[in-house]
């Protein structure tokens, strides 16, 4: 630089609502959707991981934590309407309970173009919040079990931890009990 180049304009801040940038590991849209709920710090906290973590078992084994661990974010239809389910890595989702929860006439696992759809991610990289559309959540109460639970962030290979408390919250969604029982 010379004397008589201007002096360099000072790099503008990180906006907390700044989408992540592509070295990233979160989905573009899941981190804007950190930003947006004022979570940015978050993006920070994504794992990325070389092989896929579609399934919760993948997933717990790569990060190194307990299956319950693991927050499913699995999309239902009740009565044709997309519902969002989080459960715990460990269990089974009770399709019989959900409906019950709904006053639906009838609840099925939503096919994967449905999933993208209401969501805006496939299967397997599903996060709990971020969609392209608002759903109604439903969130057992099995997740509080632990301090922390990992989540998608959005692709199969990428997670975040959260404190479940927070997780729901962010998520919009309510407690219930929709775990299949052990008999």
């Amino acid at each position: 630089m010379s004397a008589t180049d201007p002096p360099a304009a000072p790099a503008a801040p990180a906006s907390p609502s700044s989408p992540a940038s592509p070295s990233s590991p979160a989905h573009p849209r899941f981190a804007a959707a950190l930003g947006e709920l004022g979570l940015a710090e978050l993006v920070g906290e994504v794992r990325r991981f070389p092989e896929a973590t579609r399934t919760a078992r993948e997933a717990a084994d790569a990060i190194g934590c307990e299956l319950s661990q693991i927050c499913k974010s699995l999309i239902f239809a009740a009565d044709g309407v997309p519902v969002l389910v989080l459960m715990d890595g460990a269990s089974r989702v009770d399709p019989e309970r959900v409906r019950w929860e709904l006053c639906a006439a009838k609840v099925t696992r939503a096919k994967a173009d449905v999933v993208r759809q209401t969501t805006g991610y496939a299967i397997g990289g599903v996060p709990p919040f971020g969609h392209v559309t608002k759903t109604r959540v439903l969130a057992d109460r099995s997740l509080l079990d632990h301090d922390v639970v990992w989540a998608a962030a959005g692709t199969p290979y990428a997670v975040f931890p959260m404190a479940p408390g927070d997780l729901i919250h962010h998520a919009n969604g309510t407690l219930v009990d929709v775990r299949e029982s052990a008999e």
